[in-house]
């Protein structure tokens, strides 16, 4: 099925889930960027900025994630109130969905140099993916990230800091009040505390530090300065960590003024994208 540019497609996973992702595409792509969307959202919310990448010469996968979007509405029969729960096999078989992806994109783009992109939830499982994979990847992008320790990393009431900004219990993700809104109006969309939904097993397994001894691939982090999940210390202790534990020669972070968590989603969201396309021009073209 197409819609305006987009591609439907679908494959089942050695659980026997069918996980739903999603192809943007120009005529002759310089370059690929694989999407993991956050917790409590789904691979079309992302749409636009998969066309502004589609525009900068950009191929664009993302799948609807365990329990999120079309992949989870179908693991539950149809029930909006049942997503977020992540079915058999869990966090872990949710990473091996976004490999499954990967080996997708890269089987139809052999040629290309393939980035992964992760946002919030997405980044958490980004970074684990990147410990054990990190040979697979021409570059890797983080955004509304943070170092995943108990310490620096908030599982809590994200919205806390900025509840008194609205009414919606979604300010934490924009200064754009007209983000919040469409939160709260989207079936597909939720919050979720993830300490809850995904129990203590699965809660830890979001925990780590980059791993020793990575393949030199190029990292770009960005992040809002008002981000609930993280914050600065939180990444310049993560892109510390890349640089001297994990060896990365190549590791930039960009911190936007007062920006919340949803950067490309923003008031400046025009000026994120470029940094990300300019990064990407800089050090992955094909």
């Amino acid at each position: 099925m197409e819609a305006a540019g987009r591609r439907e497609e679908s494959f089942i996973d050695e659980h026997g889930v069918r996980v739903h992702w999603y192809g943007w595409a120009p005529e002759k792509p310089r370059g690929v960027l694989q999407l993991a969307h956050g917790l409590g959202e789904y691979a079309l919310r992302w749409e636009r900025f998969a066309l502004d990448l589609v525009e900068a010469g950009w191929a664009v996968y993302a799948d609807d994630h365990r329990g999120h979007g079309r992949t989870g509405l179908e693991q539950h029969g149809g029930d909006y109130a049942k997503l977020g729960r992540l079915g058999p096999g869990g966090l872990r078989a949710t990473m091996e969905d976004i490999r499954q992806l990967t080996s997708i994109a890269r089987a139809e783009h052999p040629s290309l140099p393939l980035v992964l992109m992760g946002h919030s939830w997405g980044s958490l499982m980004v970074q684990s993916i990147v410990d054990r994979h990190s040979r697979d990847y021409d570059g890797v992008v983080l955004s509304g990230t943070a170092y995943r320790t108990l310490t620096r990393m908030n599982s809590g009431q994200l919205n806390r800091r900025h509840r008194h900004l609205g009414t919606t219990g979604n300010e934490w993700l924009s200064r754009d009040p007209a983000v919040a809104a469409a939160f709260v109006d989207d079936p597909f969309t939720f919050y979720a505390d993830a300490r809850k939904l995904f129990g203590l097993v699965d809660g830890m397994r979001l925990l780590g530090r980059p791993a020793r001894g990575l393949a030199d691939v190029p990292l770009l982090i960005l992040i809002g300065e008002e981000d609930s999940l993280g914050g600065p210390r939180s990444v310049e202790l993560l892109a510390r960590a890349y640089t001297r534990r994990s060896g990365l020669a190549d590791v930039r972070v960009k911190v936007y003024d007062e920006a919340r968590h949803e950067i490309f989603n923003e008031t400046n969201r025009d000026e994120v994208v470029a940094d990300l396309v300019a990064w990407l021009e800089e050090r992955v073209r094909d």
